[in-house]
Protein backbone atom coordinates (compact mmCIF):
# COMPACT_ATOMS: atom_id res chain seq x y z
CA UNK A 1 0.00 0.00 0.00
CA UNK A 2 2.69 2.06 0.58
CA UNK A 3 3.47 3.61 -3.07
CA UNK A 4 2.93 6.02 -5.26
CA UNK A 5 0.01 6.19 -7.30
CA UNK A 6 -1.27 8.88 -10.07
CA UNK A 7 -5.23 8.62 -9.05
CA UNK A 8 -6.59 7.38 -5.66
CA UNK A 9 -10.38 6.79 -6.00
CA UNK A 10 -12.76 6.43 -2.75
CA UNK A 11 -15.96 4.19 -3.06
CA UNK A 12 -16.94 2.29 -6.04
CA UNK A 13 -19.88 3.93 -6.71
CA UNK A 14 -20.93 4.34 -10.69
CA UNK A 15 -19.45 7.60 -10.60
CA UNK A 16 -16.34 6.75 -9.04
CA UNK A 17 -15.89 3.38 -11.03
CA UNK A 18 -16.08 4.60 -14.15
CA UNK A 19 -14.00 7.83 -13.76
CA UNK A 20 -11.38 4.91 -12.33
CA UNK A 21 -11.59 2.60 -15.34
CA UNK A 22 -11.36 5.97 -17.62
CA UNK A 23 -7.93 7.24 -15.89
CA UNK A 24 -6.61 3.21 -16.05
CA UNK A 25 -7.03 3.43 -19.44
CA UNK A 26 -5.49 6.16 -20.09
CA UNK A 27 -2.48 5.05 -18.66
CA UNK A 28 -2.54 6.47 -15.25
CA UNK A 29 -1.95 4.08 -12.15
CA UNK A 30 -4.59 4.53 -10.10
CA UNK A 31 -5.68 2.87 -6.46
CA UNK A 32 -9.36 2.22 -5.68
CA UNK A 33 -10.10 2.13 -2.12
CA UNK A 34 -13.66 1.51 -0.32
CA UNK A 35 -14.85 1.06 3.26
CA UNK A 36 -17.35 -1.08 2.31
CA UNK A 37 -16.86 -5.14 1.80
CA UNK A 38 -19.07 -4.64 -1.35
CA UNK A 39 -18.88 -2.90 -4.39
CA UNK A 40 -21.47 -0.09 -5.65
CA UNK A 41 -21.54 2.80 -2.36
CA UNK A 42 -24.85 4.41 -2.40
CA UNK A 43 -25.60 2.73 -5.81
CA UNK A 44 -25.22 -0.65 -4.88
CA UNK A 45 -27.63 -3.65 -5.42
CA UNK A 46 -28.55 -5.59 -2.04
CA UNK A 47 -28.70 -9.65 -1.95
CA UNK A 48 -29.84 -11.49 -0.73
CA UNK A 49 -33.76 -10.08 0.32
CA UNK A 50 -32.43 -10.89 3.98
CA UNK A 51 -30.03 -8.36 4.14
CA UNK A 52 -32.44 -5.66 2.72
CA UNK A 53 -34.93 -6.40 5.47
CA UNK A 54 -31.46 -6.16 7.95
CA UNK A 55 -30.37 -2.73 5.90
CA UNK A 56 -34.04 -1.01 6.66
CA UNK A 57 -33.93 -2.35 10.61
CA UNK A 58 -37.06 -4.50 10.20
CA UNK A 59 -36.10 -7.61 12.78
CA UNK A 60 -38.67 -10.04 11.25
CA UNK A 61 -37.00 -12.25 8.65
CA UNK A 62 -38.67 -12.07 4.77
CA UNK A 63 -42.13 -14.49 4.52
CA UNK A 64 -41.55 -17.62 2.77
CA UNK A 65 -43.71 -16.08 0.13
CA UNK A 66 -40.67 -13.95 -1.06
CA UNK A 67 -39.14 -17.20 -2.04
CA UNK A 68 -35.16 -17.45 -1.39
CA UNK A 69 -33.15 -14.70 -0.05
CA UNK A 70 -30.69 -15.24 -3.03
CA UNK A 71 -32.95 -14.89 -5.86
CA UNK A 72 -33.54 -10.99 -5.01
CA UNK A 73 -30.72 -7.73 -6.02
CA UNK A 74 -32.81 -4.87 -5.04
CA UNK A 75 -31.03 -1.55 -6.38
CA UNK A 76 -31.07 0.88 -3.53
CA UNK A 77 -31.55 3.95 -6.04
CA UNK A 78 -33.28 2.89 -8.82
CA UNK A 79 -32.59 4.08 -12.80
CA UNK A 80 -32.70 3.17 -16.46
CA UNK A 81 -30.27 3.51 -18.97
CA UNK A 82 -31.19 5.97 -22.31
CA UNK A 83 -30.44 3.42 -24.84
CA UNK A 84 -28.99 5.93 -27.24
CA UNK A 85 -27.81 8.09 -24.02
CA UNK A 86 -23.92 8.85 -22.60
CA UNK A 87 -23.76 5.55 -20.28
CA UNK A 88 -24.23 3.18 -23.14
CA UNK A 89 -21.57 4.59 -25.56
CA UNK A 90 -19.41 4.92 -22.27
CA UNK A 91 -20.16 1.06 -21.85
CA UNK A 92 -19.95 0.46 -25.76
CA UNK A 93 -16.50 2.32 -26.09
CA UNK A 94 -14.75 0.35 -22.88
CA UNK A 95 -16.67 -2.92 -23.99
CA UNK A 96 -17.72 -2.85 -20.74
CA UNK A 97 -20.98 -4.60 -22.07
CA UNK A 98 -19.57 -7.67 -22.30
CA UNK A 99 -19.90 -8.91 -18.62
CA UNK A 100 -23.41 -7.52 -18.40
CA UNK A 101 -26.58 -8.44 -20.37
CA UNK A 102 -29.58 -6.17 -20.91
CA UNK A 103 -33.12 -6.31 -21.28
CA UNK A 104 -35.23 -3.48 -22.50
CA UNK A 105 -37.63 -1.87 -20.42
CA UNK A 106 -41.41 -2.73 -21.79
CA UNK A 107 -42.99 0.85 -20.97
CA UNK A 108 -43.03 4.54 -20.85
CA UNK A 109 -46.06 5.68 -18.98
CA UNK A 110 -47.38 8.93 -17.43
CA UNK A 111 -49.45 10.03 -14.90
CA UNK A 112 -52.72 12.39 -15.68
CA UNK A 113 -56.15 12.73 -13.53
CA UNK A 114 -55.23 10.03 -11.71
CA UNK A 115 -54.95 7.49 -14.69
CA UNK A 116 -51.52 6.20 -16.14
CA UNK A 117 -51.24 6.55 -20.13
CA UNK A 118 -48.75 4.89 -22.11
CA UNK A 119 -46.24 7.72 -23.49
CA UNK A 120 -46.55 8.62 -27.21
CA UNK A 121 -43.34 9.25 -28.38
CA UNK A 122 -43.71 8.09 -32.68
CA UNK A 123 -46.06 9.80 -35.01
CA UNK A 124 -48.39 7.09 -35.33
CA UNK A 125 -48.98 6.40 -31.24
CA UNK A 126 -49.20 10.20 -30.82
CA UNK A 127 -52.36 9.54 -33.30
CA UNK A 128 -53.56 6.58 -31.66
CA UNK A 129 -53.09 8.27 -27.74
CA UNK A 130 -56.13 8.99 -25.20
CA UNK A 131 -53.56 11.93 -24.20
CA UNK A 132 -55.04 14.33 -26.56
CA UNK A 133 -58.04 15.37 -28.17
CA UNK A 134 -58.08 15.17 -32.25
CA UNK A 135 -56.71 18.37 -33.23
CA UNK A 136 -54.34 18.90 -30.13
CA UNK A 137 -52.66 15.31 -32.00
CA UNK A 138 -52.21 17.07 -35.12
CA UNK A 139 -50.38 19.84 -33.32
CA UNK A 140 -48.60 17.56 -31.47
CA UNK A 141 -47.66 15.83 -35.04
CA UNK A 142 -46.19 18.76 -36.31
CA UNK A 143 -44.19 19.16 -32.88
CA UNK A 144 -42.39 15.87 -33.06
CA UNK A 145 -42.07 16.43 -36.92
CA UNK A 146 -40.10 19.69 -36.24
CA UNK A 147 -38.04 18.34 -33.63
CA UNK A 148 -36.75 15.36 -35.81
CA UNK A 149 -35.69 17.27 -38.44
CA UNK A 150 -34.17 20.04 -36.50
CA UNK A 151 -30.44 20.52 -36.93
CA UNK A 152 -28.82 22.82 -35.20
CA UNK A 153 -26.18 23.42 -37.93
CA UNK A 154 -28.71 23.97 -40.03
CA UNK A 155 -30.74 27.31 -39.95
CA UNK A 156 -33.07 25.66 -43.24
CA UNK A 157 -34.35 23.90 -40.14
CA UNK A 158 -35.23 26.14 -37.93
CA UNK A 159 -38.67 27.63 -38.94
CA UNK A 160 -37.79 30.80 -36.93
CA UNK A 161 -37.03 29.71 -33.61
CA UNK A 162 -33.19 30.69 -32.67
CA UNK A 163 -32.20 27.86 -30.77
CA UNK A 164 -30.13 30.18 -28.50
CA UNK A 165 -32.70 32.73 -27.73
CA UNK A 166 -36.30 31.45 -28.48
CA UNK A 167 -37.53 30.03 -25.10
CA UNK A 168 -39.15 26.42 -24.95
CA UNK A 169 -42.48 28.48 -23.81
CA UNK A 170 -42.23 30.14 -26.97
CA UNK A 171 -41.73 26.90 -28.87
CA UNK A 172 -44.96 25.46 -27.35
CA UNK A 173 -46.62 28.54 -28.48
CA UNK A 174 -45.73 28.40 -31.69
CA UNK A 175 -47.15 25.18 -32.05
CA UNK A 176 -50.39 25.93 -30.36
CA UNK A 177 -49.56 23.29 -27.93
CA UNK A 178 -51.92 22.85 -24.68
CA UNK A 179 -50.79 22.51 -20.69
CA UNK A 180 -51.16 18.61 -20.97
CA UNK A 181 -49.15 17.78 -23.59
CA UNK A 182 -46.41 20.42 -22.63
CA UNK A 183 -46.45 18.63 -19.25
CA UNK A 184 -45.84 15.06 -20.67
CA UNK A 185 -43.61 16.68 -23.18
CA UNK A 186 -41.26 18.37 -20.49
CA UNK A 187 -41.87 15.45 -17.99
CA UNK A 188 -41.95 12.56 -20.48
CA UNK A 189 -39.98 12.97 -23.24
CA UNK A 190 -37.85 15.74 -22.45
CA UNK A 191 -37.08 13.95 -18.54
CA UNK A 192 -37.29 17.58 -16.66
CA UNK A 193 -37.70 17.19 -13.05
CA UNK A 194 -39.48 20.92 -12.72
CA UNK A 195 -40.85 23.26 -15.14
CA UNK A 196 -37.70 25.85 -15.19
CA UNK A 197 -36.65 24.46 -18.08
CA UNK A 198 -39.91 26.39 -20.11
CA UNK A 199 -38.12 29.85 -19.94
CA UNK A 200 -34.57 29.05 -20.89
CA UNK A 201 -33.49 28.66 -24.69
CA UNK A 202 -35.13 25.83 -26.34
CA UNK A 203 -31.90 23.80 -27.82
CA UNK A 204 -31.75 21.39 -24.87
CA UNK A 205 -35.34 20.96 -25.09
CA UNK A 206 -35.03 20.06 -28.48
CA UNK A 207 -31.90 17.64 -27.94
CA UNK A 208 -33.38 16.29 -25.23
CA UNK A 209 -36.45 15.04 -27.11
CA UNK A 210 -34.43 13.91 -29.66
CA UNK A 211 -32.80 11.97 -27.46
CA UNK A 212 -35.74 9.92 -26.68
CA UNK A 213 -36.74 9.64 -29.34
CA UNK A 214 -33.48 8.05 -31.26
CA UNK A 215 -32.89 5.82 -27.93
CA UNK A 216 -36.45 4.56 -28.58
CA UNK A 217 -35.90 3.65 -32.06
CA UNK A 218 -33.20 1.42 -31.60
CA UNK A 219 -35.25 -1.03 -29.26
CA UNK A 220 -39.17 -0.24 -29.97
CA UNK A 221 -40.73 -0.70 -26.85
CA UNK A 222 -38.83 2.08 -24.85
CA UNK A 223 -35.87 4.14 -24.63
CA UNK A 224 -35.06 2.13 -21.60
CA UNK A 225 -32.24 -0.31 -20.69
CA UNK A 226 -31.68 -2.52 -16.97
CA UNK A 227 -28.93 -4.66 -16.72
CA UNK A 228 -29.73 -8.56 -15.87
CA UNK A 229 -28.86 -9.15 -12.19
CA UNK A 230 -29.78 -5.37 -11.26
CA UNK A 231 -27.69 -2.16 -11.42
CA UNK A 232 -24.77 -2.99 -9.17
CA UNK A 233 -23.42 -4.76 -11.80
CA UNK A 234 -22.40 -1.70 -13.13
CA UNK A 235 -19.96 0.02 -11.36
CA UNK A 236 -18.39 -4.37 -10.98
CA UNK A 237 -18.20 -3.88 -14.69
CA UNK A 238 -15.79 -0.49 -14.48
CA UNK A 239 -13.91 -1.74 -12.00
CA UNK A 240 -12.89 -4.95 -13.63
CA UNK A 241 -12.02 -2.74 -16.91
CA UNK A 242 -10.12 -0.50 -14.54
CA UNK A 243 -8.15 -4.05 -13.01
CA UNK A 244 -7.69 -5.20 -16.66
CA UNK A 245 -5.42 -2.02 -16.91
CA UNK A 246 -3.57 -2.53 -13.81
CA UNK A 247 -5.86 -0.65 -11.21
CA UNK A 248 -5.41 -1.77 -7.47
CA UNK A 249 -8.42 -2.63 -5.89
CA UNK A 250 -8.91 -2.75 -1.86
CA UNK A 251 -12.54 -3.16 -0.39
CA UNK A 252 -13.21 -3.19 3.72
CA UNK A 253 -10.46 -0.14 4.12
CA UNK A 254 -10.98 2.20 6.37
CA UNK A 255 -10.40 5.93 5.23
CA UNK A 256 -8.49 7.35 8.52
CA UNK A 257 -7.17 10.91 6.57
CA UNK A 258 -7.23 12.35 3.67
CA UNK A 259 -3.76 14.16 4.10
CA UNK A 260 -2.77 17.67 2.67
CA UNK A 261 0.32 19.20 2.24
CA UNK A 262 0.51 23.20 1.30
CA UNK A 263 -3.22 22.96 0.55
CA UNK A 264 -3.34 20.27 -2.25
CA UNK A 265 -3.98 16.12 -1.70
CA UNK A 266 -0.72 14.06 -1.45
CA UNK A 267 -2.41 11.06 -0.47
CA UNK A 268 -4.46 8.64 1.92
CA UNK A 269 -3.86 7.54 5.04
CA UNK A 270 -5.53 4.03 6.11
CA UNK A 271 -4.89 1.22 8.77
CA UNK A 272 -1.45 3.11 9.61
CA UNK A 273 -0.03 3.62 6.16
CA UNK A 274 0.03 6.43 3.79
CA UNK A 275 -0.86 5.75 0.01
CA UNK A 276 0.18 8.65 -1.68
CA UNK A 277 -1.44 10.92 -4.69
CA UNK A 278 -1.62 13.65 -7.29
CA UNK A 279 -5.21 13.60 -7.65
CA UNK A 280 -8.50 12.00 -5.53
CA UNK A 281 -11.79 11.43 -6.36
CA UNK A 282 -14.48 10.59 -3.89
CA UNK A 283 -18.30 10.15 -3.23
CA UNK A 284 -19.10 13.22 -0.57
CA UNK A 285 -19.03 10.32 2.24
CA UNK A 286 -15.41 10.90 2.09
CA UNK A 287 -14.98 14.40 2.62
CA UNK A 288 -17.98 16.18 4.86
CA UNK A 289 -15.89 18.81 5.10
CA UNK A 290 -15.94 19.70 1.24
CA UNK A 291 -19.31 19.10 0.13
CA UNK A 292 -22.74 20.96 1.07
CA UNK A 293 -26.34 19.50 1.27
CA UNK A 294 -28.42 20.49 -1.21
CA UNK A 295 -31.79 18.71 -0.76
CA UNK A 296 -33.04 15.07 -0.20
CA UNK A 297 -34.31 12.64 -2.15
CA UNK A 298 -37.11 10.03 -1.04
CA UNK A 299 -37.30 6.51 -2.12
CA UNK A 300 -39.75 3.63 -1.25
CA UNK A 301 -39.03 0.38 -2.32
CA UNK A 302 -41.95 -1.76 -2.79
CA UNK A 303 -41.99 -5.40 -3.33
CA UNK A 304 -45.27 -6.47 -5.05
CA UNK A 305 -46.86 -9.82 -6.27
CA UNK A 306 -48.25 -8.44 -9.64
CA UNK A 307 -47.69 -6.46 -12.26
CA UNK A 308 -48.79 -2.51 -11.84
CA UNK A 309 -52.57 -1.46 -13.35
CA UNK A 310 -52.85 -0.43 -16.86
CA UNK A 311 -49.10 -0.99 -17.79
CA UNK A 312 -50.35 -4.01 -20.06
CA UNK A 313 -49.02 -6.25 -17.69
CA UNK A 314 -45.46 -5.00 -18.48
CA UNK A 315 -42.93 -7.05 -16.54
CA UNK A 316 -40.78 -3.77 -16.64
CA UNK A 317 -41.67 -0.22 -17.34
CA UNK A 318 -41.25 3.66 -15.58
CA UNK A 319 -44.33 5.92 -14.61
CA UNK A 320 -43.80 9.68 -14.83
CA UNK A 321 -45.84 11.94 -13.08
CA UNK A 322 -45.24 15.04 -13.45
CA UNK A 323 -45.39 17.90 -11.07
CA UNK A 324 -48.48 19.61 -12.74
CA UNK A 325 -50.83 16.89 -11.82
CA UNK A 326 -50.22 16.69 -8.35
CA UNK A 327 -49.73 20.10 -7.39
CA UNK A 328 -45.72 19.51 -6.71
CA UNK A 329 -42.70 21.57 -8.01
CA UNK A 330 -40.72 18.18 -8.87
CA UNK A 331 -42.20 15.11 -10.76
CA UNK A 332 -42.59 11.71 -8.66
CA UNK A 333 -40.96 8.77 -10.47
CA UNK A 334 -41.81 4.98 -10.35
CA UNK A 335 -39.22 2.40 -11.74
CA UNK A 336 -40.65 -1.29 -12.18
CA UNK A 337 -38.60 -4.35 -12.53
CA UNK A 338 -39.45 -7.89 -11.78
CA UNK A 339 -37.93 -11.55 -11.66
CA UNK A 340 -37.59 -11.15 -15.64
CA UNK A 341 -34.15 -9.49 -14.76
CA UNK A 342 -33.10 -11.79 -12.15
CA UNK A 343 -33.25 -9.45 -9.45
CA UNK A 344 -36.41 -11.13 -7.69
CA UNK A 345 -38.11 -14.52 -7.19
CA UNK A 346 -40.21 -15.71 -9.43
CA UNK A 347 -43.73 -13.95 -9.86
CA UNK A 348 -42.46 -10.94 -7.95
CA UNK A 349 -41.85 -7.49 -9.10
CA UNK A 350 -39.90 -4.57 -7.24
CA UNK A 351 -41.24 -0.99 -7.72
CA UNK A 352 -39.22 1.78 -6.53
CA UNK A 353 -40.79 5.44 -6.33
CA UNK A 354 -38.86 8.65 -5.55
CA UNK A 355 -39.05 12.13 -5.87
CA UNK A 356 -37.18 15.00 -4.60
CA UNK A 357 -38.44 16.19 -1.44
CA UNK A 358 -40.18 19.33 -1.23
CA UNK A 359 -42.03 19.22 2.64
CA UNK A 360 -41.23 18.19 6.22
CA UNK A 361 -43.29 14.88 5.06
CA UNK A 362 -41.75 13.17 2.41
CA UNK A 363 -43.96 10.14 2.63
CA UNK A 364 -47.41 11.90 2.37
CA UNK A 365 -45.35 13.28 -1.12
CA UNK A 366 -44.62 9.70 -2.58
CA UNK A 367 -48.30 8.96 -1.90
CA UNK A 368 -49.64 9.28 -5.22
CA UNK A 369 -47.32 6.99 -6.32
CA UNK A 370 -47.82 3.72 -4.25
CA UNK A 371 -51.49 4.52 -4.53
CA UNK A 372 -50.48 2.96 -8.40
CA UNK A 373 -48.65 0.14 -6.80
CA UNK A 374 -51.28 -1.28 -4.18
CA UNK A 375 -51.31 -4.25 -2.74
CA UNK A 376 -47.81 -3.57 -1.49
CA UNK A 377 -46.39 -6.67 0.48
CA UNK A 378 -43.59 -4.84 2.01
CA UNK A 379 -42.27 -1.62 1.42
CA UNK A 380 -38.74 -0.55 2.32
CA UNK A 381 -38.70 3.72 3.13
CA UNK A 382 -35.09 6.18 2.41
CA UNK A 383 -34.63 9.41 3.04
CA UNK A 384 -31.00 10.38 1.24
CA UNK A 385 -29.47 13.74 1.89
CA UNK A 386 -28.33 15.30 -1.70
CA UNK A 387 -24.87 16.61 -1.71
CA UNK A 388 -22.54 18.69 -4.15
CA UNK A 389 -19.03 19.81 -3.93
CA UNK A 390 -18.00 23.76 -2.58
CA UNK A 391 -14.77 22.42 -3.54
CA UNK A 392 -13.72 22.58 -7.38
CA UNK A 393 -10.78 20.43 -7.41
CA UNK A 394 -8.73 23.53 -8.97
CA UNK A 395 -6.42 23.95 -5.66
CA UNK A 396 -6.83 20.93 -3.40
CA UNK A 397 -6.74 18.22 -6.39
CA UNK A 398 -9.85 16.90 -4.76
CA UNK A 399 -12.53 16.00 -6.65
CA UNK A 400 -15.94 15.16 -5.50
CA UNK A 401 -18.77 13.23 -7.09
CA UNK A 402 -22.38 14.79 -6.77
CA UNK A 403 -24.81 12.95 -4.98
CA UNK A 404 -27.21 10.62 -7.26
CA UNK A 405 -30.70 12.67 -7.77
CA UNK A 406 -34.19 11.79 -8.05
CA UNK A 407 -34.26 11.03 -12.12
CA UNK A 408 -34.56 7.72 -13.30
CA UNK A 409 -31.75 7.86 -15.97
CA UNK A 410 -28.34 8.28 -15.74
CA UNK A 411 -27.65 11.07 -17.93
CA UNK A 412 -26.87 13.43 -14.97
CA UNK A 413 -24.27 10.83 -13.49
CA UNK A 414 -22.92 11.21 -16.88
CA UNK A 415 -22.69 15.01 -16.96
CA UNK A 416 -21.21 15.09 -13.49
CA UNK A 417 -18.02 11.99 -14.66
CA UNK A 418 -17.85 14.91 -17.86
CA UNK A 419 -17.49 17.82 -15.39
CA UNK A 420 -15.11 15.87 -13.33
CA UNK A 421 -13.07 14.76 -16.07
CA UNK A 422 -12.51 18.38 -17.56
CA UNK A 423 -11.91 19.71 -13.57
CA UNK A 424 -9.18 16.57 -13.44
CA UNK A 425 -7.40 16.84 -16.82
CA UNK A 426 -8.32 20.22 -18.49
CA UNK A 427 -9.43 19.16 -21.06
CA UNK A 428 -13.00 18.31 -22.43
CA UNK A 429 -14.08 14.98 -22.27
CA UNK A 430 -13.97 12.83 -25.01
CA UNK A 431 -15.93 9.14 -25.82
CA UNK A 432 -12.36 8.37 -27.74
CA UNK A 433 -10.37 8.54 -24.75
CA UNK A 434 -12.19 5.14 -23.31
CA UNK A 435 -11.59 3.35 -26.09
CA UNK A 436 -9.42 0.01 -25.22
CA UNK A 437 -6.20 0.63 -26.24
CA UNK A 438 -5.72 -2.73 -28.91
CA UNK A 439 -2.55 -4.06 -28.44
CA UNK A 440 -2.73 -3.35 -24.57
CA UNK A 441 -0.53 -5.74 -22.47
CA UNK A 442 -3.43 -6.35 -20.06
CA UNK A 443 -6.00 -7.00 -22.62
CA UNK A 444 -8.11 -9.73 -22.55
CA UNK A 445 -8.09 -12.10 -25.04
CA UNK A 446 -11.56 -12.61 -27.09
CA UNK A 447 -14.11 -13.61 -24.95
Amino acid sequence: MDEEYDVIVLGTGLTECILSGIMSVNGKKVLHMDRNPYYGGESSSITPLEELYKRFGIADAPPEAMGRGRDWNVDLIPKFLMANGQLVKMLLYTEVTRYLDFKVVEGSFVYKGGKIYKVPSTESEALASNLMGMFEKRRFRKFLVFVANFDENDSKTFEGVDPKLTTMRDVYKKFDLGQDVIDFTGHALALYRTDDYLDQPCLETINRIKLYSESLARYGKSPYLYPLYGLGELPQGFARLSAIYGGTYMLNKPVEEIVMENGHVVGVKSEGEVARCKQLICDPSYISDRVRKCGQVIRVICILSHPIKNTNDANSCQIIIPQNQVNRKSDIYVCMISYAHNVAAQGKYIAIASTTVETSEPEVEVEPALELLEPIDQKFVAISDLYEPTDDGDESQIFASRSYDATTHFETTCNDIKDIYKRMTGSDFDFENMKRKQNDVFGEDEQ
